[in-house]
C-alpha cells in the first residue's frame, strides 16, 4: 500500500505549506510540492488526493496540481484523458456541495482551464469541451448550494475565457475569446437575467445565507457578461474612459426590450446594500453599449428608460451613503454624458427634473469633500462634458445649464476652501500632496468654470480679496498664531491653483474682450500676492503655495504669451492700469524675476526648482527675452554663488541634478540668439564649464584624489554640457561646442568610464552627453572637406561603447530587480548613442576596413557582446531598451548587412528571432522597425542570391554564411509561406476554401521578379485587396466571426 503512505506524506506536506509560519518548513514542503508536480505519477496521485483526502488543503493541492498538468503547453495531456478529468470535477463538484470554499473556487478554476485550453479539440466531430450550459443544467434544477456552484461555473468560464494568459499566444486566446462570444455567451447571458428575474419574482429571504450567495454569484456572472471584451481591444484595464461596451449587433433584443433595463434597476431597490454595488456595476455597462446598437427612435426610448432609472435612485438616495454603492453611481451617472449626447438628454421627458437632483446631488457631493474623494472624478467629469457641450447644442429644449453649472463649480471652489481649517486642524492627508489628483480635477474645473464665467470670476474675485486680506492683517499683527498664517496661505493655494485653471480654460471657448477683462483681474491679484509673499521669502516661504503660483505661471503664458496672442487683449489693459506692466516685455520680466527668485532661495528645494526651470525652458524659445537685463544677468553668472541649485557640496544624491541640464538647455537657447559665430562670447560663457573640467582633470592626474566630489563634478558638468548641446541646433554654435570638448576634455570623459563604469547615477549622464554630441540633429555635424573630425568622433564613440560594454559585461548576473539601473539604462543609451552616430551621414564607414583602423568592428562587436547578454523577454519589457535596440538593428540592416551576415548562425537566429517577437510588440514604433529590418534583410539576400546565379564571375564574399544556408537551402521561405498558405485555406469552412485559395493567388498577380519600387507598389496594393476580401469573407461567415485570429 506504497499509495497509502505516499498519501499521508502528501497531506503533511500540505499542511505544513498552507498552515505553518516557520519559512524553511514552507519552503522545504514547496520544493517537495514541486517535484510531486513533475513526477509521472502526479495525475493519479491528485485523484487518491481528491477520493480520500482527509483535509480541504489536500483537495486544494490536488486541484492546483491538476490545473498546471492540464495548462502545460510541452507535452500536453491526451485528449481522453482531459474530457476524464472535466467529468470528474463536475461529478465531484455535484456530489460534494459542501467543500471548502476555497477548494470549490479551485476545481471551478480547473473546469474553467480545461474548457478554455480544449475549445477547438474536436472528438468524432464533436467540439467536446463546448456543451457548457448543459453541463451547468443539473447543477441549477438541485438544490441552493447546487445551484451557486453552477452559475459560478458560468461565471468563473467567462472571466477565464476573457482574459489572455502569458503562457499561450495571443491569436489563440482571441480565437477562443471570438468564437465562445458567438456561440455560447449571449446563452450565458439570456440564462443569468432569467434566474435573476426568478429570484427577484420570489419573496427573497435574504437572511438565508445562501440565497444571497447565489444572487451575488448571479450578479457577478451577469457583470462577467457584460464586462467581456467582445472585439479584443482592451489589452489596458486601468482607462475607465474607454466607454464603449462592444455589444454584438445578435444581442439587440435583449437591450431594445426595456425589461433587461428594468430588471437591474427593480434589484437595485429590492436587494440589500452590500449587493447593490454589483447592480450598478452592471448599469454601468448596459448605459454604455455602443451608440450604432440602436436607431435614433430607439436610443431616445432607451435613454429615457435609463434616466428614469437614475432619477429614481436619486430620489431614494437611503443606499448611495455607502462608499462602493456611491462611487459606482457616480461612473454610471458619468456615462449619461459620455456615451449620450446633450440633445439627446435635453429631450428626454424628465429632463429639467434629473439635472437639478443631479446638481444637488453634485454640490452635497463636493461639500462632504472628505468622504469618497476618488468618486469626485467622474462627477467632475460629467459636468467638464456638459458644460463643454453647450455651445454646441442644436435642440430647442433648454439645457438649464447656465443656472446649475455655476453651483457645481461654487461648491468645488468653497469646499477646497473649507477644507483647509479641518485638514490641519484633524491632522489629515492634504489633497495638495497629491499633484496628478488636484491637476485632474483642475482640468476638469478649467471647462466647467468658464460656463457663465463672469460668475466664476466675481466669485473668485470676493474670495480671493477677502483671504488676501486676512492674510496681510494676520501678518500685520504682531500676535498672530501660526496656524491662523498656515491657513490662508492654505486658501489662498487653492486659489492660486483654480485662477490658473480656469484661465487655462480660455483654449477652448471663444473667448470675448469681457472675459479677457476678467483673465486681468485675477491677474493682477495674483501677481499682487506673489510680491507678497516673495518680498518675506527672506524669513519664510510657503512651498505648496509657491507651487501654485508656477501652476499659474505656466496657464497664463500657454493663453497670455507668444507671437499668436493679440497685444491689445484687454487682459494687458487691466495689468496696465493696476500694477503698471504697459506690454509683454514687462510682463515677461516679471516672469524672468519670479524665476531668479525662486532659484536663489529654493534652490534646496527639488519640486520648485525644477518646475521653476521648466518654467523657463518653456519661456526661452520667446526672443525677446534676451533683451532683459535679468536674462543677460543670467547668461554671465551661471555659477553657484548666485544659483545654489549649481553647487556641488549641498546635494544629497546624484541623481538630484537633473534640472540642471534643463537650466543650461534654456541658457544655450538664449545665447544663441545673438551668438552668430562670436567666439570669444562663447568662451566667455563657458568659463565656469571650463573651470570644472580643469578641476576634474586635475583631480583625476592625482592618485588619492576624493571621490565623491570628482563625480559630484563631473556628473554636474555632464549635465550641464547635455543641456547645452541639446540647445545648439545650428552648425556654427555646435562646432563652437565641439573644437571646445574636442580633443581637449574627451579623454576625462573616457577616464571617468573606465574608473566607475559600474556607477549608474555616474556613467549614465556621461554616455548621454555622447549620445547627445553625436547625434546629428537639424544636419548640425557637418565638417569641412579638410577635417578628419568625423571619423575622429566615430572613433571615440566606439571607444566608449567598447570600454562600458566589456566592462559591464564582467559584473556577471545583476539581481532582476537592479538589471535595468545597473545596466540596460547604460546597454540602453550605448545602443542609442551607436544608432545616432551610424546613421547621422558624417562618417564614411567604408575607410576603417580599407585602412585596417578596427574602431568600426570593435563597435559592432561590442554590441553583438551586450545583445547576447539580454534575454528576449528584457527587450520587450523595458520600453526605452526596446525602440533603442530596435531603431539600431534597422540602421544595421540597411547600411551593415555584410556584417549581419558574417556572424555565426545561432547570432543571427537570434536577432530574427527578436525581430519576429517585436512584430507582435505593443508600441507601433517598435513593430515598424522590426518590419523594415526584415524588409532590409531579405531584401539582401534576393540581391545576393539573384547575383550569384548571374553567370559573370563574382568572387563570392567568403565569410557571408547567411548566404551559404540559403543557397543550400532556397526552399525555406518558400515552403514556409505554403504551409502556412494551407493551414489557413484549411481552416476555412468548406464552402470558403476555395474563394480563399483564390485571395492568395490574386496576391502575386501582376508581381514581377524584381525589387522595383513600382512592384513593391503592386504587391502593397493586391495586399490591401487581398485584407479586404478575407474579411469580408470572414463576416459573412456563419461560423464565428474571426474564425481564424491570424487574418483579423
Amino acid at each position: 500500500s506504497c499509495d497509502h503512505v505516499g498519501l499521508a506524506q502528501l497531506e503533511i506536506l500540505c499542511k505544513q505549506l498552507y498552515e505553518t509560519t516557520d519559512t524553511a518548513v514552507r519552503h522545504q514542503a514547496e520544493k517537495a510540492l514541486v517535484e510531486f508536480t513533475n513526477s509521472p505519477d502526479c495525475l493519479s496521485k491528485c485523484q487518491l488526493l481528491l477520493e480520500r483526502g482527509s483535509s480541504s488543503y489536500s483537495q486544494l493541492l490536488a486541484a492546483t496540481c491538476l490545473s498546471k498538468l492540464v495548462s502545460r503547453t510541452s507535452n500536453p495531456l491526451p485528449l481522453e484523458q482531459r474530457i476524464d478529468i472535466r467529468n470528474y470535477v463536475l461529478n465531484y463538484l455535484a456530489t460534494r456541495p459542501k467543500l471548502a470554499a476555497f477548494v470549490t473556487q479551485a476545481l471551478i478554476q480547473l473546469y474553467a482551464r480545461i474548457t478554455k485550453l480544449g475549445w477547438f479539440d474536436c472528438q468524432k466531430d464533436d467540439y467536446v469541451f463546448r456543451n457548457v450550459i448543459a453541463d451547468v443544467t443539473r447543477f441549477l434544477q438541485d438544490s441552493v448550494e447546487h445551484c451557486i456552484i453552477g452559475v459560478t461555473i458560468l461565471s468563473q468560464l467567462t472571466n477565464e475565457i476573457n482574459q489572455a494568459d502569458t503562457t499561450h499566444p495571443l491569436t489563440k486566446h482571441r480565437k477562443i475569446a471570438s468564437s465562445f462570444r458567438d456561440s455560447s455567451l449571449f446563452d450565458i447571458f439570456t440564462l443569468s437575467c432569467n434566474l435573476l428575474k426568478q429570484a427577484s419574482g420570489k419573496n427573497l429571504n435574504l437572511n438565508d445565507e445562501s440565497q444571497h450567495g447565489l444572487l451575488m454569484q448571479l450578479l457577478k456572472l451577469s457583470y462577467n457578461c457584460l464586462n467581456y471584451d467582445f472585439i479584443g481591444t482592451s489589452t489596458d484595464e486601468s482607462s475607465d474612459d474607454l466607454c464603449t461596451v462592444q455589444i454584438p449587433t445578435s444581442w439587440r433584443s435583449a437591450f431594445l426590450d426595456s425589461s433587461t433595463l428594468q430588471l437591474f434597476f427593480n434589484l437595485y431597490h429590492s436587494i440589500p446594500p452590500s449587493l447593490s454595488p454589483l447592480v450598478l456595476s452592471c448599469l454601468v455597462q448596459i448605459a454604455s453599449v455602443r451608440r450604432s446598437l440602436f436607431n435614433n427612435a430607439e436610443r431616445a426610448k432607451f435613454l429615457s428608460h435609463l434616466v428614469d432609472g437614475v432619477k429614481r435612485i436619486l430620489a431614494n438616495p437611503q443606499c448611495l451613503p455607502d462608499p462602493n454603492n456611491y462611487h459606482e453611481f457616480c461612473r454610471l451617472l458619468a456615462r449619461l454624458k459620455s456615451n449620450y449626447q446633450l440633445g439627446e438628454l435635453v429631450k428626454v421627458e424628465n429632463y429639467p427634473e434629473v439635472i437639478r437632483l443631479i446638481a444637488n446631488f453634485t454640490v452635497t457631493s463636493l461639500q462632504h469633500w472628505e468622504f469618497a474623494p476618488n468618486s469626485v472624478h467622474y462627477l467632475l467629469s460629467l459636468w467638464q462634458r456638459l458644460a463643454a457641450s453647450v455651445p454646441y447644442v442644436k435642440a430647442t429644449e433648454p439645457h438649464l445649464l447656465e443656472t446649475y453649472t455655476p453651483e457645481v463649480t461654487k461648491a468645488y471652489i468653497t469646499s477646497r476652501l473649507e477644507s483647509v481649517h479641518v485638514i490641519l486642524r484633524d491632522g489629515l492627508e492634504d489633497p495638495l500632496d497629491d499633484a496628478g489628483l488636484v491637476q485632474q480635477q483642475l482640468d476638469q474645473l478649467s471647462t466647467i468654470g468658464r460656463c457663465e464665467y463672469e460668475k466664476t470670476c466675481a466669485l473668485l474675485v470676493q474670495l480671493f480679496d477677502q483671504a488676501a486680506q486676512t492674510y496681510q492683517e494676520l501678518l500685520q499683527s504682531t500676535n498672530s498664531s501660526a496656524a491662523d498664517v498656515t491657513v490662508q496661505e492654505g486658501r489662498l493655494t487653492w486659489l492660486v491653483y483654480i485662477i490658473g485653471a480656469v484661465i487655462g480654460g480660455r483654449v477652448s471657448f471663444a473667448s470675448t474682450d469681457e472675459q479677457d477683462a476678467m483673465d486681468g483681474e485675477l491677474v493682477c491679484r495674483v501677481l499682487q500676492l506673489m510680491n507678497l509673499t516673495d518680498s518675506r521669502l527672506a524669513q519664510a516661504g510657503n512651498e505648496r503655495l509657491e507651487l501654485a503660483m508656477l501652476s499659474f505661471f505656466e496657464q497664463f503664458r500657454k493663453i497670455y504669451i507668444g507671437d499668436q496672442v493679440q497685444k491689445s487683449s484687454k487682459l494687458y489693459r487691466r495689468l496696465s492700469e493696476v500694477l503698471g506692466l504697459n506690454d509683454e516685455t514687462m510682463v515677461l520680466s516679471v516672469f524672468i524675476g519670479k524665476i531668479i527668485t525662486n532659484l536663489k532661495y529654493w534652490g534646496q528645494c527639488e519640486p520648485i526648482t525644477s518646475k521653476t526651470l521648466q518654467l523657463l525652458n518653456d519661456l526661452s524659445s520667446v526672443r525677446k527675452l534676451v533683451k532683459l537685463s535679468a536674462v543677460q544677468f543670467m547668461l554671465n553668472n551661471h555659477t553657484s554663488e548666485h544659483f545654489s541649485f549649481l553647487g556641488i557640496n549641498n546635494q544629497s544624491n546624484l541623481s538630484d541634478m537633473r534640472c540642471r541640464t534643463t537650466f543650461y538647455t534654456a541658457l544655450g537657447r538664449l545665447l544663441m540668439v545673438d551668438l552668430g559665430e562670436d567666439e570669444d562670447q562663447f568662451e566667455q560663457f563657458m568659463l565656469p564649464l571650463t573651470a570644472a573640467f580643469e578641476a576634474v582633470a586635475q583631480m583625476l592626474s592625482t592618485n588619492t584624489f576624493n571621490e565623491q566630489e570628482a563625480k559630484r563634478t563631473l556628473v554636474g558638468l555632464v549635465r550641464d554640457l547635455r543641456g547645452i548641446a541639446f540647445a545648439f541646433n545650428a552648425k556654427t554654435s555646435f562646432m563652437m561646442l565641439f573644437d571646445w570638448i574636442y580633443p581637449a576634455y574627451m579623454p576625462i570623459l573616457q577616464r571617468a568610464i573606465e574608473l566607475w563604469y559600474h556607477d549608474p547615477a555616474c556613467t549614465t549622464p556621461v554616455l548621454k552627453l555622447m549620445a547627445e554630441l553625436v547625434h546629428n540633429r537639424s544636419q548640425r555635424l557637418q565638417f569641412d572637406v579638410s577635417s578628419p573630425n568625423g571619423i575622429l568622433l566615430f572613433r571615440e564613440t566606439s571607444k566608449m561603447i567598447t570600454t562600458y560594454g566589456n566592462r559591464i559585461l564582467t559584473l556577471g548576473e545583476v539581481p532582476k530587480d537592479q538589471v535595468y539601473g545597473v545596466k540596460l539604462k547604460g546597454v540602453s543609451v550605448c545602443f542609442a548613442m551607436l544608432k545616432a552616430v551610424l546613421s547621422g551621414n558624417y562618417v564614411n564607414f567604408g575607410v576603417f576596413r580599407l585602412y585596417g583602423d578596427d574602431a568600426l568592428d570593435n563597435a559592432l562587436q561590442t554590441f553583438i557582446k551586450l545583445l547576447l547578454s539580454i534575454p528576449h523577454s528584457d527587450l520587450l519589457d523595458y520600453p526605452k531598451l526596446s525602440q533603442s535596440f530596435y531603431s539600431l538593428l534597422e540602421v544595421l540592416t540597411q547600411d551593415h548587412m555584410n556584417f549581419i551576415a558574417s556572424l555565426e548562425p545561432h547570432v543571427v537566429m537570434y536577432i530574427l528571432s527578436s525581430i519576429s517577437e517585436g512584430l507582435t510588440a505593443l508600441d507601433t514604433m517598435v513593430c515598424t522597425g522590426c518590419c523594415s529590418s526584415l524588409d532590409h534583410i531579405v531584401t539582401y539576400l534576393f540581391k545576393q542570391l539573384s547575383r550569384s546565379t548571374k553567370k559573370r564571375p563574382t568572387p563570392m564574399a567568403t565569410d557571408d554564411r547567411f548566404l551559404h544556408i540559403m543557397q543550400q537551402h532556397p526552399e525555406m521561405i518558400q515552403q514556409y509561406f505554403a504551409d502556412l498558405r494551407n493551414s489557413i485555406v484549411n481552416s476555412q469552412p468548406p464552402e470558403k476554401q476555395q474563394a480563399m485559395h483564390l485571395c492568395f493567388e490574386n496576391l502575386m498577380e501582376g508581381i514581377e521578379r524584381n525589387l522595383l519600387t513600382k512592384n513593391r507598389d503592386r504587391f502593397t496594393q493586391n495586399l490591401s485587396v487581398f485584407r479586404r476580401e478575407v474579411n469580408d469573407s470572414m463576416k459573412n461567415s456563419t461560423y464565428g466571426v474571426n474564425s481564424n485570429d491570424m487574418m483579423s
